[in-house]
């Protein structure tokens, strides 16, 4: 018989690492099956015999309002990770998506639809915020990059999925399958533990260690030490502080924390790239491609074709191009592939701006669609493998500790309305500026966002979080200085051996 000892050893720290990587991966995998649900359930809608009857403008708004209550979800999400913890936040984001699902099998109005909608961009809204973050503090340094390249890839295998089952099956029944893998990712997430990051900043370091080396093992015993002896310094800085009684100067208080954040290059550098890495992850016509496929192809290579082969394949190229930036990803460095892969975006989107241009003005015959449909998927190659993979990445990767979940949540904010703005001006482009215009509007967006994120983002592939931090502030923590910065991650910067210098518990 096998020693049991023998048969734990066989699950390794990477092993363990890819279960709890796999329940954020299938959580974010969430919204790639709510955005591309609206394929299949605007078609099934349009169609005389449907149980519920929409326009273009009730059907515009089942698809974009997921991005208004992506906003308060946004807002909800670092609160709850916070004071509860990571893993209770991300439990808490699995629900919404359940009960959603479970809404529109029995929905009988395009009221009930929408609420329902609504509910699930509640959950895209705190996963987004929530998934990067875990990800970067469950994972290893060298495998970090990799595991957040699954978020991208477990999106866009959701779309292939759903897109495949609104193809065949009613919205009725897809939508129980989707609330079906919503549940077996609740059961991943809570046999999950909980972020060691977050144990230590609650002074639960006992926790803290079993939890870091039941995930990592016992050869990052270094990167432990620093987190429990950061937290240890905060907490005696904080000890030593005065703190407000009155309401008044606690508002006070909180008033000025805030002005004294917002001015810090740490904070502030970090919000601005993704702002604008958000932007290019929303402008590059990834919404077009997901929720309005059909649509799109209709206008670039006409109504005489298999559209759900179409799609389908375009779906297919996708998750190859995610898969190629996993590996990619390890390889080369952050900077270079956004900037070849953004570039190669810019010049898709013109293209395809120009073929619809030579089509409309009788350069190309009306009837032609081989090279439509080899723009389309040169298009999608440039999104699938470039801003819209590296959104989650960097993500995961600049903003500092002791702000991380503010950042966050403020940066996603922006996801979230360029969401809401490019899923419902979609439908408007369509009539008002048709595709050639479109492509046109995409192609502005991309290169004012490109060209700001190229000036201000550091490489970040292989280094440590508290080495982008410092490079963000400019230089480590003087002595002088320490008490007026209270960021975990800062402080581990102090000592020239770039470690806190308060006492080693372990």
């Amino acid at each position: 018989m096998s020693d049991p000892k023998e048969k734990k050893q066989c699950i390794t720290p990477f092993m363990k690492q890819c279960f709890v990587t796999a329940g954020v991966s299938l959580n974010m995998a969430g919204s790639g099956l709510v955005v591309g649900f609206t394929t299949g359930l605007l078609q099934q809608l349009k169609a005389p015999d449907s149980i519920i009857q929409i326009d273009e403008v009730s059907g515009s708004w089942i698809a974009a309002i997921i991005g208004i209550s992506l906003l308060i979800g946004n807002f909800l999400a670092p609160p709850l990770m916070s004071k509860f913890g990571r893993k209770i936040a991300n439990l808490i984001t699995i629900v919404p998506l359940i009960v959603g699902w479970a809404a529109i099998y029995f929905a009988k109005s395009v009221t009930v639809l929408i609420m329902a909608r609504l509910l699930q961009g509640l959950c895209m809204g705190m996963c987004t915020s929530i998934g990067s973050l875990l990800i970067g503090e469950y994972s290893s340094p060298k495998y970090r990059g990799a595991f957040l390249m699954t978020i991208s890839v477990s999106i866009a295998t959701a779309v292939l999925f759903v897109h495949s089952l609104g193809s065949y099956l009613s919205w009725q029944v897809t939508s129980l399958i989707c609330g079906v893998i919503s549940i077996i990712d609740l059961f991943i997430v809570i046999y999950s533990p909980e972020s060691p990051s977050w144990l230590a900043d609650k002074g639960r370091y006992e926790a803290c260690k079993k939890t870091f080396r039941w995930l990592r093992g016992d050869t990052e015993e270094e990167e432990l030490r620093e987190i429990i002896n950061a937290s240890i310094a905060l907490k005696e800085e904080q000890a030593k502080e005065v703190q407000p009684t009155s309401l008044t100067n606690k508002i006070a208080s909180e008033i000025d924390y805030i002005k004294s954040t917002v001015v810090k290059k740490e904070f502030l550098k970090p919000i601005i790239i993704m702002i604008h890495i958000y932007i290019l992850g929303q402008w590059n016509g990834v919404n077009m491609l997901v929720a309005y496929p059909i649509d799109m192809f209709n206008r670039m290579v006409g109504t005489n074709t298999n559209m759900p082969l179409l799609v389908m394949t375009l779906d297919i190229h996708r998750i190859v191009a995610n898969t190629t930036a996993l590996y990619v990803i390890q390889k080369v460095k952050r900077r270079t592939i956004l900037g070849v892969t953004v570039i190669m975006n810019i010049l898709a989107v013109i293209t395809c701006a120009g073929y619809m241009y030579a089509k409309q003005t009788g350069l190309l015959p009306p009837d032609e669609y081989i090279l439509g449909v080899a723009l389309v998927h040169a298009h999608m190659f440039s999104v699938a493998t470039g801003a819209l993979p590296l959104c989650f990445i960097i993500a995961g990767e600049i903003f500092p500790l002791e702000y991380r979940s503010l950042a966050g949540g403020i940066s996603v904010l922006f996801y979230s309305l360029n969401m809401f703005v490019t899923m419902k001006s979609v439908p408007l482009m369509f009539t008002t500026i048709d595709l050639f215009g479109t492509y046109i509007v995409f192609a502005i967006f991309m290169t004012y966002s490109f060209l700001v994120v190229w000036f201000l983002l550091p490489e970040t592939k292989d280094r440590t979080l508290q080495d982008i931090e410092d490079e963000f502030r400019g230089r480590p923590l003087s002595p002088k200085e320490l008490k007026s910065v209270q960021s975990i991650a800062s402080i581990r910067a102090y000592t020239p051996d770039r470690r806190c210098s308060g006492t080693s518990v372990i």
